[in-house]
């Protein structure tokens, strides 16, 4: 009898790094966080804006596994954005993280009412931002997703 396969269920995105939807209106900041995201073995991708990100979530055929939403952006805010995901029944289920300068709480509670995965407030210092996406990538990275295979431990 062949051994068992480490891997307990397959999916053509299997083999696929964690991806990763970046949404900021400040092209600085989107910038900046790709290149440090990037430094993981992520596929990222960047919308400037709320309105963008919705089209870009409803027409792309992969979903991202997360996404990483600024809240204060105009035409559409990220309290708009997380609203309106968590409002549609084809992308309800991704889990969104608050990436904003602003730790208010009235923004958090917020974010959670409208059922943010969590709340992140953006770090100013370079290499304290790049540790608080290293522990980022390192917790969504652990995380089990629907369409990713389960890896038992030893393989």
């Amino acid at each position: 009898m062949p051994a068992a396969d480490p891997v307990a269920t397959s999916s053509a995105r299997a083999d696929l790094p964690l991806s990763v939807l970046l949404v900021d209106d400040d092209a600085t900041d989107l910038e900046l966080a790709a290149i440090v995201f990037g430094e993981h073995e992520l596929d990222v991708h960047t919308c400037s804006g709320g309105v963008e990100a919705l089209t870009h979530l409803r027409a792309t055929p992969a979903l991202p596994d997360v996404v990483v939403l600024d809240l204060n952006m105009p035409q559409m805010n990220g309290f708009e954005v997380l609203d309106s995901i968590r409002r549609d029944a084809a992308l309800r289920h991704l889990p969104v993280v608050i990436l904003s300068t602003s730790g208010e709480p009235r923004d958090v509670g917020r974010a959670y009412e409208l059922l943010a995965s969590s709340y992140l407030v953006k770090q100013r210092d370079f290499t304290a931002f790049e540790q608080q996406v290293q522990g980022f990538v390192h917790f969504w990275s652990t995380c089990l997703f629907p369409d990713r295979p389960v890896r038992l431990p030893g393989s």
